[in-house]
Parts: C-alpha cells; sequence; structure tokens
C-alpha cells in the first residue's frame, strides 16, 4: 500500500520550472498532454478527464513517470518501475514461481489489482481478468500516469483506487532501436543460514552467484507522410529471461520454519518426503489414525514419523521464472480534413513463462487403498498396516506422502502462454469551433494456454499401489483384469525403491485453456464553450465539457481437462454488457483576480446498466451511478489547493459471478491438527472434530491446507467513495522548486471477495462465532482440512470494507552548478516520493469488527506495508556528452507481525523471530552518455550493497510470498548490473 501525487501545477512559473529540470524520473503534478495527434494540436487530453481543450490541467492527484526511470533503473518490465513508488504494492510478478498464472500486475494503495484501471493510451488495455502489464512494451513508454482515487464516473468500473495509463510513443519520426543485458550478483554470505543448511544436511547455496541474465531488444520506426497530416509507426520486441533457483541463495535453501519456541529458524519442508509417510486411516488396533514413516536406510521398516524425516523442497523451486516474449504493432493517424481524422493501432504479445516447484509425489489427502497381500510390503509394514488381515486380499486405506526424488522423476513445470492481440480503430475531428468529436472501437483478445507437467495422476497411482504377486512378478491387479494394461507396479515402502519406469506412467501433464474477448464502442463529445458567450465573466477560459455513450462487451470462456478438474481446477465462462452514458463539465468561476490566480469546480456524472449471462441459464442485471466533484483553487500563481470526491464502482467479473466451486491450496495450518493440538477440544469441536479425532488428526503438509472456492452469480458492485485534499507549492521566489502535498482516504463497500482462511480459522479459534466455523469441512473420516474431502469454504460474497488513508508528499528542485562557483558544472536535480500511511482498515463481514494493516505485515495482512516508504533520486546532468549520473535512494519502513497484535482478527501464535522486520533502504546507481553519433549509453547498479532480503518462516507468508521472503517487495537476488544502447536515426 502507499500513496502518492498530485496534478496541475497550473501557473506559468510551474511550468517553467518544470521545463528547466533534466527530464524527471517523477513529474511533480503537472500531467503531460496525451499526444493524440489531433487536427487542433492545442486540443489536448490529460487522464482522468475526457475534456478536450486548450490548456488543460488535471484537477485530480496525479504521479507522472518519464521514460527516464525506467531508463536509469535498466527495467525491461513496467511492473517493476511501478512497484517501487509508494502507491503500489507489488502483485503478481516474475519473481512468483508455484501458483504463478505467467502474468504481471500493479496494485495501486494495496487495495488489490482488481480495483485499479490500466489503461493504454487513455483506453483500456485488455479484458478485465486478463490484465497482464507485459503486454506493455517498456521501450515504447513514453510515460505512465498514476492518478489516485475513484475514476469510475470518467472510466467506468475498476477504477477505485485510481488509474494507471501507459502513453506510448506513437509518432516517431526515423529509427529508434535499443539492446539491454543485465544480471544479478550475489555473495551468499550469510553465517547463521548457511550453518543452519548445513547442519540440517543439506547444501548451502555456493558462496558468490552470477545468474538472472536478462535481455531486451526493442526496434521501433516511423514517419510521417501526406504532408505531415500523418504518421506512422511500428515497433517489435524481444525479451528473455534466465531462470534462477531458491537454492542459489542462502535465505531460500532450505525452507523456514520456527523452532519449538518460536524464536529462531529451523530447516523445515514437507511431511510428503522422498522416504515415504504413511497415514494408515483406521490402524488395526485401535481403530484411530496412525502415521509412520519408512526409514532413511531403504530398509521396508515403518517408524513413527517425526520432523526429521520433512523434504527441504526449496532448492528446486524458481526464485525468479524463466520468460521469453515477443512483441510487435503499430500505430497510424491521417487527417481527411480537419473535421475528419483517421486513426488506429495494433499490438500483440506471445509470452511464453515456465514457473518450476519440487517434484511431485503421492499427496496426504488423497485416500490411497493398499492391499494386505501387496507383495512389496514387507512383514512388518504388513502388521501395522492390516493387523490379522496381513497377507490377505483385503486393502486398507491410507494418506501417502512420498516424494518422487528418484531417477526419473523431475520438478514439476508449469507451462504458462500468453497470446494477446488488441485492435483500435477511430475517427475523431472538429465539428464546430470548439468543439470536437471522437467515435472509436476496441477489440482485444487474450489467448492462454497452460500445460502442468510432470506431475502425478491420483487416479493411476492407486491403481498402482494395487498390486499382486503372479508368478513371482509384482503386477498391477489393473492389468490382470485388463482396465488398465499399461499400470506399472509401483514400490514405495522403501526410500528409493521406485522404478523410473513408473513415472512414464503415472506422470499426467494437464493442459488449460482460456480466451477473453474485450470489445469498447465509444462515442463522445468534448471542448469549450467560448465561442458560444458560455463564459464565467471573471474567468478566463470558457466551460468545458465532455458527454457520451459507451458499450463494453466482456466474455471468458474458461476450460480443464479432466485430470485439471479432478485437481481442483475450476472452469468458468459467461458474458458482461454494459451501457453507458456520461457526462463531465468543467466550470472556470475566477482567473486572475486578488486572492483567486484560478478557481473551477470540476463535475461528472455516469450511469452504467450492466448484464451478466452465464451463458448457460443464470442472468443478472442492475444499474450503478458513478459521480464526481472536484475543486481547484490557487489564491496565487505561487500556491495551489485541490479537493476532490469521487463515488466509484467495480463491477464483478465473471469468474467471481460464475466460475464453478473447487478445490485450492492455502498457506496455513490447522489449529486442532498434531498430537497436542494448540486449540482446546471444545473450539476443535465447534470446528467439527470428534472426540475420537481429537489429538489424531494429520497436520496440513507444508503448511498448506486446502480451500473450497468458486463464483457467485447474486454478487452486486463494489462502492467505493474516495476523498482527496491537497496543497501545491511552486514559489517564484524560489525557481525550480516544487513541492506538494496530499491527503487521500479511499473507501470501498461490499467488496467482492473471500473470507481469508487464516481469518476463518483463528476467529473460530479464538471467538467461536459460529459464522467462521461453520466455514470448516473437514475429512468425515480423518478430520483434516486438506485432499479431496477436507476443505475451508472461501467462495465469494459481498463482504464488509476496505479504508486506507494517508499523505503523500513530493519535492522536487532543481539548480545550476553555476550558482555554486562550479562554472559549467552542469545541474543538479532531486526527486522526492513519499507516503505516510495513516491507516489500512479491513472489516472481514458487515457487523462485524475491524483490523488495520498499517505498519504490519503477516498471514491476514499479507505483504508488509510500513507507515512511511519513498524514493529520492538525485541525478547530476552534466555539460559534456549529454551525460547523466543518477543515484537513487529507495526506503521501505518497518513493519510487525500481525499475528503478535491483540487485535481479535489477527492475533496468533506469537513469535519472537520475525517479530519485526526492519526498516530497509536500497541504494542504486546509473548514467547516461552520448557515444559516437546517434549513440546513448547507460549502464547501472541496483542494490549497490547486496543487501539481503529479510528471511521469514514460511508460515507467515501469505500472497505473494516465495522463498522465505516478499520478493516483489525487497530485492531477492542481490546486486543487479546493467548495459543498455540506444541509437536514433
Amino acid at each position: 500500500m502507499i500513496r502518492m501525487h498530485r496534478s496541475g501545477l497550473g501557473s506559468s512559473a510551474a511550468a517553467i520550472a518544470i521545463a528547466l529540470l533534466t527530464p524527471p524520473a517523477f513529474a511533480q503534478d503537472a500531467a503531460p498532454a496525451e499526444d493524440a495527434g489531433a487536427s487542433d494540436s492545442d486540443a489536448i487530453v490529460v487522464t482522468g478527464t475526457r475534456i478536450r481543450r486548450p490548456n488543460l490541467e488535471s484537477n485530480s492527484p496525479i504521479t507522472v513517470v518519464s521514460d527516464a526511470e525506467f531508463r536509469y533503473q535498466g527495467a525491461t518490465t513496467v511492473e517493476s518501475v511501478l512497484n517501487r513508488l509508494p502507491q503500489f504494492t507489488p502483485d503478481a510478478n516474475e519473481n512468483v514461481s508455484n501458483g504463478s498464472d505467467g502474468t504481471s500486475n500493479v496494485n495501486l494503495r494495496d487495495l488489490g489489482s482488481n480495483r485499479v484501471l490500466v489503461l493504454i493510451d487513455g483506453q483500456r488495455m485488455l479484458p478485465t481478468q486478463a490484465i497482464d502489464v507485459n503486454f506493455v512494451p517498456s521501450s515504447m513508454v513514453e510515460r505512465v500516469d498514476v492518478v489516485t482515487g475513484g475514476a469510475s464516473a470518467v472510466y467506468g468500473s475498476d477504477a477505485i483506487s485510481g488509474v494507471v495509463n501507459f502513453i506510448l510513443r506513437k509518432n516517431l519520426e526515423g529509427i529508434r532501436a535499443d539492446a539491454q543485458f543485465s544480471f544479478y550478483q550475489h555473495s551468499n554470505d550469510n553465517k547463521s543460514l548457511r550453518d543452519l543448511v548445513r547442519s540440517s544436511g543439506y547444501e548451502t547455496a555456493p558462496s558468490s552467484v552470477t545468474d538472472g541474465e536478462k535481455f531486451d531488444v526493442n526496434f521501433a520506426a516511423g514517419t510521417n507522410f501526406a504532408d505531415d497530416r500523418g504518421n506512422i509507426t511500428v515497433y517489435a520486441g524481444y525479451r528473455r529471461v534466465n531462470p534462477v533457483l531458491q537454492g542459489s541463495r542462502d535465505y531460500s535453501a532450505c525452507a523456514l520454519d520456527p523452532n519449538a519456541d518460536r524464536t529462531g529458524f529451523v530447516c523445515g519442508g514437507s511431511s510428503n518426503n522422498e522416504y515415504g509417510l504413511f497415514t494408515v486411516l483406521a490402524d488395526p488396533t485401535t481403530g484411530a489414525p496412525v502415521t509412520y514413516n519408512n526409514t532413511k536406510d531403504g530398509a521396508k521398516t515403518w517408524v513413527p514419523y517425526d520432523s526429521s524425516f520433512r523434504y527441504n523442497y526449496a532448492p528446486t523451486n524458481y526464485m525468479q521464472r524463466s520468460d521469453r516474449r515477443y512483441t510487435a504493432g503499430a500505430f497510424a493517424h491521417y487527417e481527411l480534413t480537419k473535421a475528419a481524422e483517421l486513426y488506429g493501432s495494433f499490438m500483440f504479445m506471445d509470452d511464453r513463462t515456465f514457473s518450476q516447484a519440487a517434484p511431485s509425489a503421492l499427496f496426504q489427502g488423497e485416500v490411497y487403498s493398499i492391499n494386505c497381500d501387496n507383495p512389496f510390503l514387507s512383514a512388518q509394514q504388513a502388521g501395522l498396516l492390516c493387523g490379522a488381515a496381513a497377507g490377505t486380499d483385503t486393502s486398507r486405506d491410507t494418506f501417502i506422502g512420498y516424494r518422487m526424488t528418484g531417477e526419473g522423476s523431475a520438478p514439476r513445470r508449469d507451462d504458462l502462454r500468453h497470446t494477446d492481440y488488441r485492435f483500435q480503430g477511430g475517427v475523431r475531428g472538429e465539428i464546430a469551433p470548439g468543439i470536437s468529436y471522437d467515435v472509436s472501437a476496441l477489440r482485444s483478445v487474450m489467448i492462454f494456454n497452460e500445460n502442468y507437467q510432470n506431475d502425478i495422476d491420483p487416479e493411476k497411482a492407486k491403481k498402482a499401489l494395487q498390486v499382486v504377486n503372479v508368478n513371482g512378478v509384482a503386477t498391477c491387479k489393473s492389468v490382470i483384469d485388463g482396465t488398465d494394461p499399461d499400470c506399472v507396479a509401483m514400490d514405495v515402502f522403501g526410500f528409493g525403491n521406485i522404478d523410473p519406469s513408473v513415472y512414464d506412467y503415472i506422470y499426467a501433464p494437464t493442459f488449460t485453456r482460456g480466451e477473453q474477448h474485450l470489445t469498447v464502442l465509444n462515442a463522445g463529445v468534448s471542448g469549450e464553450l467560448g465561442a458560444y458567450g458560455i463564459q464565467s465573466p471573471w474567468a478566463e477560459q470558457a466551460v468545458g465539457f465532455a458527454v457520451g455513450l459507451e458499450q463494453r462487451t466482456e466474455t471468458l470462456d474458461f476450460r480443464a481437462d479432466a485430470l485439471a478438474q479432478q485437481k481442483g481446477t475450476l472452469e468458468s465462462q459467461g458474458k458482461i454488457k454494459v451501457q453507458e452514458v456520461y457526462g463531465e463539465l468543467e466550470l472556470p468561476i475566477l482567473s486572475d483576480m486578488r486572492f483567486a490566480h484560478a478557481l473551477s469546480i470540476n463535475l461528472g456524472l455516469r450511469y452504467s446498466d450492466y448484464t451478466n449471462d452465464s451463458l448457460d441459464g443464470t442472468v443478472t442485471s442492475y444499474g450503478a451511478t458513478t459521480y464526481k466533484a472536484e475543486l481547484d483553487y490557487a489564491p496565487s500563481p505561487d500556491v495551489r489547493f485541490r479537493a476532490s470526491y469521487n463515488h466509484a464502482i467495480r463491477a464483478p467479473n465473471v469468474a467471481e459471478l460464475f466460475a464453478a466451486r473447487g478445490l485450492g491450496n492455502v498457506q496455513g495450518q490447522d489449529p486442532c491438527s498434531g498430537p497436542t493440538p494448540i486449540a482446546s477440544f471444545d473450539r476443535c469441536a465447534l470446528t467439527g472434530v470428534t472426540a475420537a479425532q481429537y489429538g489424531r488428526i494429520p497436520e496440513c503438509p507444508a503448511e498448506t491446507c486446502v480451500t473450497q472456492g468458486g463464483g457467485n452469480p447474486l454478487l452486486k458492485p463494489e462502492e467505493a467513495d474516495t476523498y482527496t485534499v491537497g496543497m501545491i507549492l511552486t514559489p517564484r521566489a524560489i525557481p525550480n522548486l516544487s513541492f506538494s502535498l496530499d491527503y487521500y482516504n479511499i473507501k470501498v463497500d461490499k467488496y467482492i471477495g473471500t473470507v481469508d482462511p487464516f481469518l476463518t480459522i483463528n476467529q473460530c479459534v479464538q471467538t467461536g462465532n459460529p459464522f467462521f466455523c461453520d466455514l470448516f469441512h473437514r475429512d468425515p473420516t480423518t478430520g483434516v482440512i486438506f485432499g479431496t474431502d477436507g476443505y475451508i469454504v472461501a467462495t465469494t460474497l459481498n463482504t464488509g470494507f476496505l479504508k486506507t488513508s494517508g499523505i503523500d508528499v513530493n519535492a522536487s528542485y532543481a539548480f545550476d552548478l553555476d550558482t555554486l562557483g562550479l562554472n559549467e558544472g552542469g545541474k543538479l536535480n532531486f526527486e522526492l516520493v513519499g507516503t505516510w500511511l495513516d491507516e489500512h482498515k479491513v472489516q472481514p463481514l458487515p457487523g462485524l469488527g475491524t483490523y488495520d494493516c498499517a505498519g504490519l505485515f503477516g498471514p491476514t495482512c499479507g505483504q508488509p506495508t510500513p507507515r512511511w516508504r519513498h524514493q529520492f533520486r538525485t541525478t547530476w546532468q552534466m555539460p559534456w556528452s549529454n551525460a547523466t549520473l543518477s543515484f537513487n535512494w529507495r526506503y521501505f519502513g518497518s513493519t510487525k507481525l500481525s499475528s503478535n497484535t491483540d487485535n481479535e482478527f489477527l492475533a496468533g501464535t506469537p513469535y519472537v523471530i520475525n517479530s519485526k522486520i526492519d526498516a530497509y533502504s536500497y541504494f542504486d546507481l546509473a548514467g547516461t552518455v552520448d557515444v559516437l553519433e546517434n549513440f546513448t549509453l547507460r549502464a547501472g547498479i541496483n542494490n549497490i550493497f547486496d543487501k539481503d532480503p529479510p528471511a521469514i518462516v514460511q508460515g507467515l507468508l501469505s500472497s505473494f510470498g516465495n522463498g522465505n521472503t516478499y520478493p516483489g517487495v525487497y530485492d531477492p537476488l542481490g546486486r543487479m548490473l546493467f548495459v543498455g544502447l540506444t541509437a536514433k536515426f
């Protein structure tokens, strides 16, 4: 979560101040106008309004990120640049592996990536559920506008926390080519963690590594034609990212668990181990579940399971996914007459990425039946499994946790491919003095293909365990009866006993495919009414307006093969159609008067009519109204005050409405599990635990329980009220100084989500609230909340509210070094972007209490949300060879563990280790210089001092945690070095 910024300096002094700066990484408040290539070159459009007229300024808080910031960071992904801004909390990114869908997203104000509207040149980028900022070619980005607060009155649904608008280069003249290479260098010198890994019998990370190479090459060309009445610009790009294994870093070389008193780390892992765990669901003597493990020496002997058998799944997991991306596109416009300019664009992306996780296993939770005359069983094992029935054809049900690590096994790999297309075309022009129109159509298509590899088919594994002796040969029963002649008998009763041919049989890939379409039709008229005398007598500018109609149609069709569905993948399909009418007024009231350099009001209104169709018989509909009011007051050219109110909505998407119900994994632990449960029997009984099960329920393997998710066709839109109040100083007495201070307050009512499983567990155990306790669905036989019959219900519903507020601080100052007596010394530019977070409250359900995650991290609060965060860049613009040298300080404040608080929704098992993450400072250095003619070289180092990320117990991580840390928040791979070259002709 975090914040930043405000728009429109307004005064000529402010404009001069900005112009004198080195192209800033972060513009202070004035957003450059979008170059629409319109015939009236003075008519412009800025992000946050649809009004088009000369000298227009945004009335909304806005931060502008220039292309210079991309160069100084050596960035090949746009989300990595935005995630450094204090407004953003990292979301899906290249450092998320297991469970990733291959996309990258942005999360403004930590309200979720689904509550920020992402645009390209003022138009929706892709279908709502297909947003992937990998689609944006970073080399073509001219700037990024980030608008804070609701903007649904202007753009429609989803703009609750704000808008991110990528403005691309569309009017090139000539050729532009760019290439960049980067890599990571890291010294693994955390002695305590290396000693821990070594003492646990695991391989330590190399003392020094160089890896994670990225190569990015881009080409663009453009030309004007027809006496400069038209332009066509084309581009193409290729990006390759090499993977990084968790085993290459000392903080992620083993899965970290807390020690017994939670004061330090131990190397933990998964109870689904390489030796083989067996839970006999009904002990032949007691009738209760009992858990054993194969011994480590390979002997066919069962001993009681303990944590020493845990499997270290970390080393083979990816910390950075491999990736290969192609992009291409074209932009064109041609002015037929002043009244008619044709324009259009085409954009394409093909992105293929692989995530990797530890080898698959016979995972606990799936019931595997073992026949008591299985020839692979030893006499001791058969006796413990079957008792007096040993040697008979009776079968016994078990949970098995056997990790496939022998010869012929392989890590699980998820092949994720996104192929996206975006077409846009329209006509615009001036239809009367000061009044223009714009009629356009947009079509975007996302095609998703997934192939999950090297995973076990549980049904085949079950057949491979039903084995009998046929003439001295262990043979599957399914071979004998002909139901599966390909079955290969599997020996899981001793370490390393599985024949390599078994993997060819039990490994079975799963395939999923999704296709989403978005069609947008828009017709609007905008302009100013000065030519018609509609103007305040005390204002220099006339009334501005925009009115229009919009229709959006979005469809989703997501399919999974039978095996994927069996493993919990949800299919979904549906169609959402919305028809809208909107209007906006800009009312200048005063200008150039004493104590009233400028005073104006902006009003906006939009009505939306939604129809949701599941395409299999379920249809729902509703209407929604959004509106805004903004005040802009400048008593003098030196100071400006802004205030705004927006009422915004987010409509439910197709999956939230119509997804089938299915099961998925979630990080957590069952407080009623293990021989000495944390929770009392009385509390556990409320979750469905019987007296016979208490103290005998197996723990969720690897701190991973199961939830049931799915859609809800009765969902209604989220509604948000957002307020901003700010002040901008651009004193003429101090040239080139700009300072802004902005307060924001965003509240989202009836937010669409699920009840967090950790919250469900915690609230049931702590308070006994029947609402939460009833969300437990325990396996009736074993009482577990994992596998196929045990889970926590977490389907979508309109819940309580989200609320966040804080203060954004922006400052910039530039001066010529000549003023210090350094003749021809160039210029220095200082840019500060910071946010103080006041609150980030959540009410899980209406009528219940709230919890505040400001300054916290943990299982419920998620990624760290510090009170203060900033980025401070100092750039020296040298007078030689157009060279620059830029130094950046990234600061991320300290956070405390949410489960150590006394809030009833957050309180959990107290921890000493990880009770606090200290403040982090990273320092980056980059430079650019012109070399030869038409060539610019850039190079830099991010995280100069190779600072490690914090090591965090795996059970305390939540969404987007990976490798014992939060890799989107903290630099996970160490020092990054990059070099790039740009050629312009």
